[in-house]
Formats: C-alpha cells, sequence, structure tokens
C-alpha cells in the first residue's frame, strides 16, 4: 500500500470524525436550564428559583415556566383586576402571592410555611421573595403558561413586575427544552 493512499483513508477517516463531532455539538442544545415549575408549594418554589440562580452563576441561561398551581406565586397581593364570579372562586381558593404559599409536607394547620421561612431564614437562606427579585436581576426568564392563567382565570394586571415577564403556550416550552442541555420540572 502507498504512503498517499494510507493519508488518503486518514485524512477520509478525520474528515468523516469532525463530521460526526459537529453533528453531536449540534444536538447536543445551548448551554441552558429549563425550569418547568406546575407546584403550587413554598419549598418546590424556592427549590426552583434556587436552581435557577446557582445555574446562573455557572453562565447556564434558565428559562422558568410556571404552570398551573405555581402561577399563584406570580400573583401580586395589591393588584386586583375585575373578574367573572369562577375566576373569583379561583382566586379566593388559591394563594394571592408568594408570601402565602403552602409547604408540600408538613403544613401543620397553616404554621409550616412561616416556620420553614423563620427556618430559613436563621440558616441565612434568602426568602422566596429575596431569591425572585435576585433571579430577575441575573436574567432568568419567568414564562407563564397563557392557558394555565385562563383555566385559573388570572390576569397578566394581577401578575408580580418582573423583568421580561412573557405568557406563552406550551409550545414556546417545548421549544425552551428542546433548546436546553438540562431539564428539571418541579
Amino acid at each position: 500500500m502507498s504512503d498517499t493512499v494510507i493519508e488518503g483513508d486518514i485524512l477520509q477517516a478525520v474528515q468523516q470524525l469532525k463530521e460526526r463531532v459537529d453533528a453531536l455539538e449540534l444536538s447536543a442544545g445551548n448551554d441552558r436550564l429549563s425550569i418547568g415549575l406546575l407546584s403550587g408549594n413554598l419549598d418546590n418554589t424556592i427549590a426552583a428559583f434556587i436552581i435557577a440562580l446557582g445555574a446562573v452563576a455557572y453562565d447556564i441561561e434558565v428559562d422558568m415556566f410556571f404552570t398551573f398551581w405555581a402561577t399563584a406565586a406570580l400573583r401580586d397581593p395589591k393588584k386586583s383586576p375585575p373578574k367573572k364570579f369562577i375566576d373569583k372562586m379561583f382566586g379566593w381558593m388559591l394563594p394571592r402571592s408568594s408570601h402565602n404559599l403552602p409547604l408540600s409536607k408538613m403544613q401543620m394547620g397553616g404554621i409550616g410555611p412561616k416556620m420553614i421561612r423563620a427556618v430559613m431564614n436563621s440558616h441565612g437562606v434568602k426568602s422566596l421573595e429575596q431569591l425572585m427579585k435576585e433571579a430577575g436581576e441575573f436574567g432568568v426568564r419567568i414564562h407563564v403558561c397563557e392557558m394555565s392563567m385562563g383555566v385559573m382565570g388570572f390576569k397578566e394586571e394581577e401578575m408580580i413586575e418582573y423583568p421580561g415577564i412573557d405568557y406563552v403556550g406550551v409550545g414556546s416550552f417545548i421549544q425552551m427544552i428542546s433548546e436546553s442541555k438540562q431539564v428539571i420540572f418541579l
């Protein structure tokens, strides 16, 4: 076998490997994390924001998608747009803000969330509201499910002020997932 043939085989093999690596890099997704939040619980919401801020610290872009019960955490207790009767019912039944979210376990007659907030504070853990503020400052994007907003009877006018908050359909979240290296759903 001549040196020219061997050299040609090596160049062809290197080219094939380069094409495979390029294809893998394209399919690997961006340095991005998508967090889907379904639960309306204080502990899950705090965990989601701590994870989001941890990812941002590693220069990972973060998108958070709030759906169903999780949307209650984004309600501003000072805002109260007019609503239909059924919308008012959901409004009365669901927490009016992040300050009123229940725990997933150990409710203890409603005192559980206050206790966990006090314990976290005593350990130097920031409140959910502080975490949300920092997330906005560090570019964590919040997307709210339009369908859930409609089902729950929530209006954009009653949501918190958050930089770049938007209202999207599930297709947008699916697109975010497809562009992310990592996905978490709480």
